[in-house]
Formats: structure tokens, sequence, C-alpha cells
């Protein structure tokens, strides 16, 4: 999707991205190929070409990072196709508190589609660890993190770096018309969770919290499940929205129309 999207461009918005895409100027490759569109001022094209030149370049070297901050946030699922091999999933659990009034973190999951990674406040949370296992990445999926967990996260570990694009399914979903929280999209995309965790919220990841603190071992292992049930889901849910928001732009209407 990334190579369809033209809203890269500097006075380029969803409108004139469609009457692009009418047109028949689908990608980068069709507008750098092609003369002036009508509605462009020549002048505007030459350096309309100069930034797709740079974007090609970008992402062929897998900069991720460049399209963080040429892309609103609320695009950054048009990447998820391109960047989808280095992606990693990430939920947090906390105490119950907001950061400013005692709150913190308990546990951080990562998944990057292979293996699951838990970090456990008092055994290897720090912002030393998370730097340096968020920098094998190049693309950030949560679900309610651009609100909650990553602005928790950095409220905690002050040096937290994350400058990589992230799609956040929450947002995603809302705009595919799909509303309520996560366990509510598992349900939709029959995505099942082990029965242990069944039924369990963050409320109850407090309480295990709690007594995990007091030494209970089950306690602790019952909340890392229920943080690797909502890190993993992530995966299956990001595919399913992203197809979706796909559709929803028009763009593939657009290519079957070209093809002769």
């Amino acid at each position: 999707m990334i190579k369809n999207t033209f809203i890269i461009l500097d006075g380029i918005g969803q409108k004139l991205e469609k009457r692009l895409w009418r047109e028949g100027v689908l990608t980068w490759n069709h507008f750098l190929g092609t003369k002036c569109p009508s509605f462009i001022p020549p002048v505007r094209k030459g350096l309309f070409d100069k930034t797709l030149f740079s974007a090609y370049a970008e992402l062929n070297e897998g900069n991720a990072a460049y399209f963080a901050h040429t892309l609103k946030r609320i695009e950054h699922w048009r990447l998820y196709d391109a960047f989808k091999d280095n992606a990693v999933c990430l939920d947090i659990e906390t105490n119950g508190l907001s950061p400013t009034s005692g709150g913190y973190v308990t546990v951080v999951g990562m998944y990057d589609g292979q293996a699951y990674k838990c970090f456990i406040r008092g055994e290897n949370l720090t912002a030393d660890a998370l730097n340096e296992e968020l920098s094998k990445y190049k693309y950030l999926i949560t679900f309610y993190g651009s609100v909650f967990d990553i602005p928790f996260l950095k409220v905690c570990f002050r040096h937290l770096k994350l400058d990589i694009p992230h799609f956040d399914l929450c947002f995603g979903a809302r705009r595919v018309g799909l509303r309520g929280g996560l366990k509510k999209l598992e349900q939709h995309f029959d995505i099942q969770r082990e029965d242990e965790v069944k039924g369990m919220d963050g409320y109850d990841a407090v309480l295990l919290w709690q007594e995990a603190e007091r030494g209970n071992n089950n306690a602790l292992d019952l909340l890392i499940l229920y943080n690797k049930e909502d890190t993993v889901n992530l995966f299956g849910i990001a595919k399913n929205i992203y197809r979706r928001l796909k559709v929803l732009t028009g763009i593939e209407e657009y290519i079957r129309n070209t093809t002769p």
C-alpha cells in the first residue's frame, strides 16, 4: 500500500490521491513515469518527483523511521505490508494507577511473529532492556498503545527510544466500523485465548500482580500468560485490519478498473 500512497507529498490529501488513482496514476512508478497531471503545476511535479525518489530510496534501505515522519500517524497502517516482517507487537500491564499517581509498569510483552518475550518489574524490566529489544524492529503494533501503553512507558522510562511507525489497531478498527476493546475484536475475528485466561481483563491483571508481589508464582505465571495472549493476538488482528483499511481506500477497485 505504501507505493500507492501520495499523501506523503506536501499538499496532496486523500481527495487528490484518489483523483490520481482515478486517472490511472496508481503507484510511485506511474507518477514518476507520467507527464504532469492537469491539476498539478509543473513546478510542483518536479518537487514531488524528488520526494518520491527519496521515498523509494528510503524504502529500499528499509528506513521505516523516515516514513514515521512523512506520514501522519493515523496513516502508519499503510506501511504494514512493507514492514510486517520487521514488526513487533507490544502490550503492557500496570499496577492500575496512573503514572503520575504512583502507577508503574509491571509487565511488558513483545511478539515479533515468531517468539514472545516478557519483561517483568524487578527482574528484567529496564529502559536499557526495552531499548535493546525495540532496536531490533522497524514497525510497532499495539491496541490503544498510542494513547495508553506508549505514553505510560515514556513516563516510567524517560530514556525510551521509539522512533518507528506505529499501527494502533484500536483506531484502525474504528475506521473500518469495528468498535469495542481488544477482546471484542478477537471474538470478531474468531481468535481464541487459552482457557486459563479466558474472560480475564485488565483489572484481573492488576490483582494477579498484587498476588505475585506476595510471592504467588502461579499468579505471576498467569499474568504472563494473560499478557502473552494480549500481545500475540495483535498480529492476526493487524493483518485483518490492514486488509479492510486498504479496501476502504478504494485502491483495489481502481487497480481492477485499469487492468486490461
